[in-house]
């Protein structure tokens, strides 16, 4: 996140208020951007389905733009070829990879007043495409997302990918308190206005670059809605769940970090804000008394999500790396956007003031952790060489259940005691 472009009063100024499209709008209302890497297979029957439905469902002009990020396959010729045969069709061509890259570049040269994207797969029933962008068109919403967690949707995945979302978008909850429901599907739009203020703001070029600009988005008050959709897993999915998982908890992290410093600041992107924020060092001030029970709670809730958060990581990593280090490094992960959760919602920290000391304090505690669960499972492998990968998780779990006590203790009475 670029600290100083979250700052001057112009960005406070230049978010939109939302209008509604005019009815009769000469150019295309609705740009739906396909990105796609190496999809030589999907990408032909897909595009055109799209094109059809839109043809026959969609009451507004339209455009639809492959953005193809250095697929090094037949793609290019094939997105090229759909772009001459389909009426209202483009091809965009970026030299580097990343969905989020691809994304930024095609809203930002697309003249629609209603910016969406579709994953090529088409996993997602084009019947919510609508439904969909009928919000952003009428003026009531600023962004719209697709849910698949939802009680509405109809969902058919495995239970890895399943279990994989609903876990990342709890931890999403729990860490940044966000309110959106399902921050990764492939099924989003968003008011041209409002891009071109919040894409200078987002970092990230992969698969985080959409969560990244719902958290911005809804810090800034604007209006996101969400609509349940039908959404059918690809079972040829190219996606690297692993590594994906990664990047989002680095992404997670790098937001958390910057919501504790006071850089991410709710109020400087509000539209209704009235004032340049200060330029001095933000204070340490709580949000709201909270008592113990209220303390305890938040901190459950938390507790709760980094622990099946670091059970998933190391489930993930312990194959590759070896139990100790898989262990570690998923603690550190989840210690640091637990901290930082913890010092916002359950302890009502904000700003900058004091937030060092506040992750010093964690690391001490994450520490602390650390050699609880990686003494249990010492002592498991001395004790049972033989032990298998489920008891290893059984152990973990009650050394982290166990840990979790403790720094909850820690934390209220040590970190931020008041």
């Amino acid at each position: 996140m670029n600290d100083e472009s979250l700052r001057p009063a112009d960005v406070i100024n230049r978010l939109p208020r939302r209008t509604p499209v005019p009815t009769h709008h000469p150019d295309p209302v609705l740009d739906v951007v396909v990105p796609v890497f190496n999809e030589e297979t999907d990408l032909e029957p897909n595009v055109r389905r799209l094109h059809a439905h839109l043809c026959e469902a969609f009451p507004y002009p339209f455009r639809i733009t492959i953005a193809d990020n250095a697929s090094t396959d037949r793609t290019p010729r094939i997105a090229a070829r759909l772009a001459a045969e389909l009426p209202g069709t483009e091809w965009l061509r970026l030299p580097e990879k990343g969905r989020g890259r691809a994304l930024r570049a095609a809203w930002s040269k697309s003249p629609a007043p209603v910016l969406a994207y579709v994953d090529v797969d088409l996993s997602t029933e084009l019947a919510a495409l609508l439904p969909l962008v009928a919000p952003l068109i009428s003026g009531h919403s600023d962004m719209a997302i697709g849910t698949r967690l939802a009680p509405a949707s109809r969902v058919v995945r495995g239970p890895k990918r399943e279990v994989t979302s609903r876990c990342y978008n709890a931890l999403l909850r729990s860490t940044l308190a966000v309110g959106f429901s399902d921050a990764q599907c492939g099924f989003k739009a968003v008011r041209r206005d409002v891009a071109e203020v919040l894409l200078p703001l987002v970092e990230d070029t992969g698969w985080f670059f959409d969560t990244e600009l719902l958290v911005i988005a809804e810090r800034a008050g604007l209006r996101i809605h969400e609509v349940p959709v039908d959404w059918v897993d690809d079972p040829d999915s190219r996606v690297d769940v692993l590594a994906t998982a990664l990047a989002d908890l680095r992404g997670i992290a790098r937001i958390g970090g910057a919501l504790a410093r006071g850089t991410l600041s709710p109020a400087a992107l509000r539209p209704d804000a009235n004032a340049t924020p200060s330029a001095g060092p933000a204070t340490d001030i709580a949000r709201a008394p909270a008592g113990p029970a209220a303390q305890l709670a938040r901190f459950a809730a938390i507790g709760a999500m980094s622990t099946l958060g670091h059970l998933l990581l190391y489930a993930a990593l312990s194959p590759a790396t070896g139990s100790q280090a898989a262990n570690a490094l998923a603690l550190l992960v989840c210690a640091f956007a637990n901290t930082a959760a913890n010092r916002r919602l359950t302890f009502g920290h904000r700003g900058r003031g004091s937030a060092l000391r506040h992750h010093g304090k964690g690391l001490v505690v994450f520490l602390i952790g650390l050699a609880l669960t990686s003494g249990s499972l010492a002592a498991l492998h001395h004790a049972a060489p033989s032990a298998t990968h489920t008891t290893d998780l059984a152990v973990l779990l009650a050394a982290n259940l166990t840990a979790t006590v403790l720094r909850f203790l820690l934390l209220r009475a040590w970190v931020f005691r008041a």
